[in-house]
């Protein structure tokens, strides 16, 4: 029975913590940081599952802090990055209240993965925008602007997982989660209009394709501090709400899922500012995430969730990276740089770790989660339109995904830190940069090397055959043939594509269609409003005063009337508009009066 105090989520410590950072000296501040996110993670892995602090909020059943092996395992990984990432903050020389409005977003981040309802996760879910919002604005400069977009893009995502929450309260009569005392005897959101306004909704925080365009609009544009918390918690949150509304899965989701493996992989490539290639990548990654999601099965779902734990601690560690080079250099763009691992042997050995981990090379951790995913794909999905040579149509996307990554992150080593000479003098990582990245490092290889540790804490045992559909073993013959079989179709492709790439310049994405769409679309409301209420003002004007001539001189008024006498400038005397408008108005006034007596 868990006791008063370790039944308390971990929120309730990291928000006041956040204001604590935000107004202490920043050495101080950083180090109760890093103190309370170790303290979150102990936390999450001591506490028992169960649904505790049940409650009513706003009159409704709520359960503001629920754990079980999906919520558990996001608490240590949200808490192992957080302590990673404040110590990278404070050696970057980040100031107290921008990381203090970090913790915020990780605060609000655990709130909502650890709701056991709808209310509670939506509540925190918003919150998670909000704060992750002023973290972004902090910086200034054109983060501002990137800010507004991002704002913007998650409140309509928000609004549209809201209405479809409130259509499954009408339908389920609760708001908890199936898998709570009290909930509902199905799980998931309500079939038909409300499952699409959540698969929307939702799909803007993980980045469905056409929805995406926040996200390597925003990253790169903050502190590079803030962009290692950014790079985690609002997708992996997504996430983690999507299965919390398809638990059982949907075809089109996982399709979904699939098409964001490519197309993320494939815009990757033709970016060549560092922190911008790695935002098509989250893209790219959370997609076979998100088509784990939608297989739907123990394996699948275990894949998806494998996959996000160890996303956050390679993408975290590609971000460091990328953000040392920018704080030794200020460089952002590839084409400036080069031949740095000579100078910065540090920074390139963690960039290789974290780039064989997002690549799923065999020894390395995303190795492992990527596989759980195929394998899911393989054995537990429909074959689809398109099957080649026994491999289901979602099966192949996820290798071309994997094609392209490799393909990427070829493309960012060779010219970030293996070819060509950089023009001067450059240090590596401060010693606070260097224990952060060679942490993360460290367990990236470790739970690729020992992946029975992230089996232990996966919500499915996919090594136990009444658990999963099929045992899956990572280190086999066939799954490390294809792993180096990927590499090599990578490496081939990025020596065919060299060139024309390294001609390419920016390749518009879909926001360059809907960010003026947007604009003009909005000048028009705005100017059409005014405009329609300055001639409503008018016409207004204008009757009043004929009303008042006629009440005054009702002769001289009649008279005029009568011989369409309206002065000398008749554009401008109000007698024929306002008696024409008189009248309108107690046509319809009638007119409502009849309906309402009949």
């Amino acid at each position: 029975m868990a006791t008063p105090l370790t039944a308390l989520p971990p929120v309730a410590l990291l928000l006041p913590v956040a204001i604590l950072v935000a107004l202490l000296p920043r050495r101080s501040g950083h180090a109760l940081g890093v103190l309370a996110s170790g303290a979150a993670v102990a936390w999450t892995w001591v506490v028992p599952a169960g649904a505790h602090l049940q409650t009513t909020f706003l009159g409704f059943k709520a359960v503001l802090f629920n754990v079980d092996e999906f919520s558990r395992l996001m608490g240590l990984i949200f808490g192992i990055i957080g302590v990673a990432a404040v110590l990278y903050s404070y050696a970057s020389e980040a100031e107290g209240i921008q990381t203090g409005f970090a913790l915020s977003y990780v605060a609000t981040s655990y709130g909502a993965v650890f709701a056991g309802d709808w209310l509670t996760l939506l509540f925190f879910w918003e919150l998670m925008a909000v704060t992750s919002t002023l973290l972004v604005w902090h910086y200034g400069g054109k983060a501002v602007r990137a800010g507004f977009r991002y704002a913007l893009l998650h409140g309509i995502g928000g609004t549209l997982l809201m209405a479809a929450i409130l259509q499954t309260y009408v339908a389920k009569g609760t708001f908890l989660f199936g898998s709570v005392p009290g909930g509902p005897e199905t799980v998931g959101i309500t079939p038909g209009l409300p499952a699409a306004l959540a698969a929307v909704g939702i799909g803007v925080n993980v980045g469905f394709i056409g929805l995406h365009a926040w996200l390597p609009d925003t990253y790169p544009r903050p502190h590079i501090a803030a962009s290692v918390f950014l790079c985690v918690f609002t997708t992996k949150t997504g996430v983690y709400g999507m299965y919390r509304a398809f638990p059982a899965g949907n075809e089109a989701i996982a399709y979904m899922g699939g098409g964001m493996a490519v197309f993320g992989a494939t815009f990757a490539l033709f970016q060549n500012d560092m922190r911008r290639l790695l935002s098509y990548h989250i893209q790219s990654q959370v997609g076979y995430m998100v088509a784990g999601v939608g297989i739907g099965t123990a394996l699948s779902q275990a894949g998806a969730f494998a996959h996000v734990f160890n996303h956050i601690l390679y993408k975290g560690l590609l971000f460091m990276t990328a953000g040392v080079v920018v704080y030794r250099t200020g460089q952002e763009s590839l084409k400036k740089l080069g031949g740095l691992a000579r100078e910065m042997p540090i920074t390139a050995a963690a960039f290789t770790v974290a780039a064989l981990s997002i690549a799923g090379f065999p020894g390395f951790n995303g190795f492992v989660s990527k596989g759980i995913v195929i394998a899911g794909s393989h054995y537990d999905f429909a074959k689809g339109p398109l099957p080649v040579a026994g491999f289901g149509t979602l099966e192949w996307l996820l290798y071309l995904g994997g094609v392209g990554t490799f393909m990427s992150f070829i493309k960012f080593g060779y010219y970030a830190f293996f070819h060509g000479d950089y023009d001067g003098s450059v240090a590596d990582a401060n010693r606070g940069q260097t224990v952060a990245m060679l942490s993360v490092a460290a367990l990236c290889v470790a739970y690729g090397v020992f992946d029975s540790a992230l089996f232990a804490i996966l919500p499915f045992d996919v090594t136990d055959g009444n658990v999963v559909s099929h045992v899956y073993t990572t280190y086999t013959v066939d799954h490390i043939v294809e792993g180096v079989a990927l590499a090599v179709a990578g490496l081939i492709g990025f020596v065919v594509t060299k060139r024309p790439l390294s001609r390419l310049g920016r390749v518009p994405d879909i926001d360059s269609l809907y960010n003026p769409g947007i604009f003009y679309a909005t000048r028009a409301l705005v100017v059409g409003v005014t405009d329609l209420y300055a001639a409503v003002d008018r016409a207004v004007v204008r009757g009043t005063v004929a009303l008042g001539d006629i009440v005054r001189e009702p002769n001289e008024a009649a008279q005029k009337l009568w011989n369409n006498q309206v002065g000398p400038d008749e554009s401008s005397h109000p007698l024929r508009a306002g008696i024409g408008f008189s009248i309108l108005v107690l046509v319809v006034f009638v007119a409502l009066a009849l309906l309402a007596l009949g």
